[in-house]
Protein backbone atom coordinates (compact mmCIF):
# COMPACT_ATOMS: atom_id res chain seq x y z
CA UNK A 1 0.00 0.00 0.00
CA UNK A 2 1.80 3.39 -1.25
CA UNK A 3 1.30 6.14 1.51
CA UNK A 4 -0.30 9.20 0.49
CA UNK A 5 0.97 12.24 3.04
CA UNK A 6 -1.43 14.41 4.35
CA UNK A 7 -2.48 17.26 2.11
CA UNK A 8 -2.96 21.00 3.15
CA UNK A 9 -6.52 22.39 1.71
CA UNK A 10 -6.20 25.70 3.78
CA UNK A 11 -3.83 27.62 5.37
CA UNK A 12 -6.29 30.76 5.77
CA UNK A 13 -7.00 30.55 9.49
CA UNK A 14 -2.99 31.06 9.63
CA UNK A 15 -2.53 33.81 7.62
CA UNK A 16 -4.46 36.44 9.82
CA UNK A 17 -3.84 39.98 11.58
CA UNK A 18 -1.14 39.09 14.53
CA UNK A 19 -2.98 38.20 18.09
CA UNK A 20 -4.63 40.55 20.05
CA UNK A 21 -1.27 40.54 22.47
CA UNK A 22 1.25 40.85 19.82
CA UNK A 23 -0.54 44.47 18.41
CA UNK A 24 -1.06 45.28 21.85
CA UNK A 25 2.78 45.16 22.09
CA UNK A 26 3.37 47.23 19.40
CA UNK A 27 0.74 49.48 19.94
CA UNK A 28 2.48 50.30 23.59
CA UNK A 29 5.88 50.31 22.28
CA UNK A 30 5.53 52.80 19.38
CA UNK A 31 3.84 54.74 21.93
CA UNK A 32 6.84 54.66 23.91
CA UNK A 33 8.94 55.67 20.62
CA UNK A 34 7.04 58.66 19.83
CA UNK A 35 7.25 60.08 24.01
CA UNK A 36 11.10 59.75 23.64
CA UNK A 37 11.45 61.19 20.15
CA UNK A 38 8.77 64.16 21.66
CA UNK A 39 11.35 64.51 24.31
CA UNK A 40 14.55 64.42 21.67
CA UNK A 41 13.41 66.91 19.88
CA UNK A 42 11.98 69.15 23.12
CA UNK A 43 15.49 68.90 24.69
CA UNK A 44 17.83 68.87 21.88
CA UNK A 45 20.22 71.72 21.49
CA UNK A 46 18.65 74.72 19.57
CA UNK A 47 21.85 75.62 18.30
CA UNK A 48 22.51 72.16 16.69
CA UNK A 49 18.69 70.64 15.84
CA UNK A 50 18.71 67.36 15.38
CA UNK A 51 18.67 66.62 11.82
CA UNK A 52 15.04 65.82 10.18
CA UNK A 53 16.95 62.64 8.58
CA UNK A 54 17.37 61.32 12.00
CA UNK A 55 14.14 60.83 12.78
CA UNK A 56 13.30 59.93 9.56
CA UNK A 57 15.90 57.04 10.13
CA UNK A 58 14.61 56.36 13.50
CA UNK A 59 11.05 55.48 12.49
CA UNK A 60 12.02 52.99 9.60
CA UNK A 61 14.46 51.26 11.91
CA UNK A 62 11.19 51.17 14.45
CA UNK A 63 8.95 50.06 11.43
CA UNK A 64 11.05 47.07 10.43
CA UNK A 65 11.33 45.73 13.74
CA UNK A 66 7.34 45.65 13.84
CA UNK A 67 7.00 44.39 10.76
CA UNK A 68 10.02 41.32 11.60
CA UNK A 69 7.32 40.78 15.21
CA UNK A 70 4.15 40.53 13.00
CA UNK A 71 6.04 38.00 10.19
CA UNK A 72 7.44 35.56 13.45
CA UNK A 73 3.84 35.86 14.68
CA UNK A 74 2.27 35.02 10.61
CA UNK A 75 4.92 32.37 10.56
CA UNK A 76 3.68 30.90 13.94
CA UNK A 77 0.39 30.53 12.88
CA UNK A 78 1.27 29.32 9.71
CA UNK A 79 3.05 26.33 11.19
CA UNK A 80 0.78 25.74 14.33
CA UNK A 81 -2.04 25.41 11.20
CA UNK A 82 0.36 23.02 9.06
CA UNK A 83 0.72 20.66 12.16
CA UNK A 84 -2.94 20.54 12.73
CA UNK A 85 -3.80 19.61 9.06
CA UNK A 86 -1.18 17.08 9.51
CA UNK A 87 -2.70 15.11 12.67
CA UNK A 88 -5.81 15.36 11.06
CA UNK A 89 -4.96 13.44 8.12
CA UNK A 90 -2.66 11.30 9.91
CA UNK A 91 -5.41 10.38 12.13
CA UNK A 92 -6.74 7.74 9.56
CA UNK A 93 -3.63 6.10 10.20
CA UNK A 94 -4.52 4.67 13.62
CA UNK A 95 -5.24 0.87 13.54
CA UNK A 96 -3.32 0.25 10.32
CA UNK A 97 -0.13 -1.93 10.26
CA UNK A 98 3.00 0.43 9.57
CA UNK A 99 6.04 -1.34 8.22
CA UNK A 100 9.77 0.00 10.05
CA UNK A 101 12.56 -0.71 11.14
CA UNK A 102 12.12 0.15 14.94
CA UNK A 103 12.24 -2.49 17.69
CA UNK A 104 8.82 -4.79 17.35
CA UNK A 105 6.99 -5.65 20.37
CA UNK A 106 5.76 -9.76 20.62
CA UNK A 107 2.81 -10.32 22.65
CA UNK A 108 2.51 -14.26 21.42
CA UNK A 109 1.23 -13.32 17.97
CA UNK A 110 3.31 -13.89 14.84
CA UNK A 111 5.45 -10.79 13.42
CA UNK A 112 5.56 -10.43 9.84
CA UNK A 113 9.12 -9.86 8.66
CA UNK A 114 9.21 -7.70 4.80
CA UNK A 115 13.51 -9.03 4.41
CA UNK A 116 15.57 -6.69 2.31
CA UNK A 117 18.91 -8.97 1.03
CA UNK A 118 21.87 -7.27 -0.85
CA UNK A 119 22.62 -8.80 -4.57
CA UNK A 120 25.49 -11.48 -4.14
CA UNK A 121 24.06 -12.93 -1.24
CA UNK A 122 24.07 -16.55 -0.02
CA UNK A 123 22.84 -17.26 3.52
CA UNK A 124 20.50 -15.30 5.11
CA UNK A 125 19.86 -15.49 8.99
CA UNK A 126 17.25 -13.79 11.53
CA UNK A 127 19.47 -12.47 14.49
CA UNK A 128 17.07 -11.87 17.52
CA UNK A 129 17.62 -9.17 20.20
CA UNK A 130 16.43 -8.51 23.42
CA UNK A 131 16.08 -4.95 24.84
CA UNK A 132 19.20 -4.81 26.13
CA UNK A 133 21.52 -6.19 22.85
CA UNK A 134 21.90 -9.89 23.92
CA UNK A 135 21.14 -12.20 21.07
CA UNK A 136 18.73 -14.37 22.05
CA UNK A 137 18.32 -16.54 18.57
CA UNK A 138 19.85 -16.77 15.45
CA UNK A 139 18.14 -19.21 12.94
CA UNK A 140 19.07 -19.19 8.75
CA UNK A 141 16.40 -17.88 6.39
CA UNK A 142 15.73 -19.01 2.37
CA UNK A 143 17.54 -16.67 0.15
CA UNK A 144 14.81 -14.35 -0.69
CA UNK A 145 12.67 -10.99 -0.11
CA UNK A 146 9.67 -12.76 0.21
CA UNK A 147 7.94 -11.75 3.54
CA UNK A 148 8.08 -14.25 6.39
CA UNK A 149 6.76 -14.71 9.93
CA UNK A 150 8.63 -14.68 13.08
CA UNK A 151 6.73 -17.12 15.15
CA UNK A 152 8.38 -16.09 18.62
CA UNK A 153 9.61 -19.37 19.51
CA UNK A 154 12.97 -20.10 20.50
CA UNK A 155 15.09 -23.26 19.39
CA UNK A 156 13.51 -25.63 21.74
CA UNK A 157 10.17 -24.49 21.13
CA UNK A 158 9.60 -22.38 24.02
CA UNK A 159 7.74 -18.96 23.09
CA UNK A 160 9.89 -16.05 24.17
CA UNK A 161 8.52 -13.43 27.07
CA UNK A 162 6.23 -10.58 26.23
CA UNK A 163 8.60 -8.06 25.35
CA UNK A 164 10.07 -5.51 22.64
CA UNK A 165 12.46 -7.33 20.39
CA UNK A 166 14.91 -5.66 17.78
CA UNK A 167 15.14 -8.01 15.04
CA UNK A 168 18.47 -8.19 12.43
CA UNK A 169 18.98 -9.18 8.84
CA UNK A 170 22.14 -10.50 8.52
CA UNK A 171 23.36 -11.40 5.09
CA UNK A 172 26.56 -13.56 3.80
CA UNK A 173 28.07 -14.14 0.53
CA UNK A 174 31.12 -16.41 -0.23
CA UNK A 175 31.55 -16.79 3.68
CA UNK A 176 32.22 -12.98 4.26
CA UNK A 177 29.47 -10.53 5.62
CA UNK A 178 27.83 -8.36 3.38
CA UNK A 179 25.25 -6.74 6.09
CA UNK A 180 23.62 -6.86 9.23
CA UNK A 181 20.71 -3.93 9.26
CA UNK A 182 17.78 -4.03 11.53
CA UNK A 183 14.89 -6.26 9.85
CA UNK A 184 11.33 -4.22 8.84
CA UNK A 185 8.31 -5.51 10.19
CA UNK A 186 4.88 -4.61 10.59
CA UNK A 187 3.63 -3.19 13.74
CA UNK A 188 -0.27 -1.79 14.42
CA UNK A 189 -0.28 1.95 14.90
CA UNK A 190 -2.14 2.90 18.49
CA UNK A 191 -1.46 6.88 18.43
CA UNK A 192 -1.02 9.50 16.64
CA UNK A 193 1.08 12.11 18.58
CA UNK A 194 2.59 15.86 18.05
CA UNK A 195 6.32 16.36 19.58
CA UNK A 196 7.44 19.92 19.47
CA UNK A 197 6.21 20.07 15.69
CA UNK A 198 7.40 16.86 14.54
CA UNK A 199 4.56 13.90 13.78
CA UNK A 200 4.90 10.55 16.03
CA UNK A 201 3.26 7.72 15.28
CA UNK A 202 3.07 5.20 18.50
CA UNK A 203 3.24 1.14 17.90
CA UNK A 204 1.37 -1.19 19.82
CA UNK A 205 3.92 -1.94 22.63
CA UNK A 206 4.72 2.01 22.98
CA UNK A 207 7.77 2.68 20.36
CA UNK A 208 7.79 6.40 19.00
CA UNK A 209 8.39 6.17 14.96
CA UNK A 210 8.54 9.61 13.25
CA UNK A 211 6.43 9.02 9.85
CA UNK A 212 9.31 9.61 7.85
CA UNK A 213 10.44 6.49 8.71
CA UNK A 214 7.36 4.15 7.96
CA UNK A 215 7.93 2.69 4.50
CA UNK A 216 4.39 1.05 4.43
CA UNK A 217 1.58 0.74 5.27
CA UNK A 218 -1.96 -1.96 5.50
CA UNK A 219 -4.89 -3.03 6.78
CA UNK A 220 -4.65 -4.00 10.00
CA UNK A 221 -4.59 -8.15 10.45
Amino acid sequence: MDITTPTVTSVSTALSLPSADTSSVLSSDFETFLQMLTAQAKYQDPLEPIDSSEYAAQLAQFSMVEQQVQSNELLSNLTSQFGTTEMTGIANWIGMEARTTAPVYFDGSPISVAPETPTGSDEIYLAVFDQFGNQLQRQALPNSNAPFQWTGLSDDGTPFETGTYTLKIEAYGQGEQLSSVPAQTYARITEARNDSGETLLILEGGQAVPTSLITALREGQ
